[in-house]
């Protein structure tokens, strides 16, 4: 996985993360928390708000 898979990425979170509220987590946990998904490859420079956000709202879509 790659920064710009955030669909991939908001479902594994959601499917591993399943007791946390998305909107609760700080950016900077989420980012450590994507780094440390299994299969996921991608420099964590290449890491922006935008690409964050749009992981916390695919989580959240898949929460609901």
């Amino acid at each position: 996985m790659k920064w710009t898979d955030v669909r991939a990425i908001g479902e594994a979170l959601a499917d591993g993360r399943p007791d946390v509220d998305p909107m609760s987590v700080r950016f900077t946990d989420l980012m450590q928390w994507v780094i440390a998904l299994p299969g996921f490859v991608d420099d964590p420079r290449h890491c922006n708000e935008k690409i964050l956000e749009a992981i916390q709202q695919i989580w959240l879509e898949e929460k609901g």
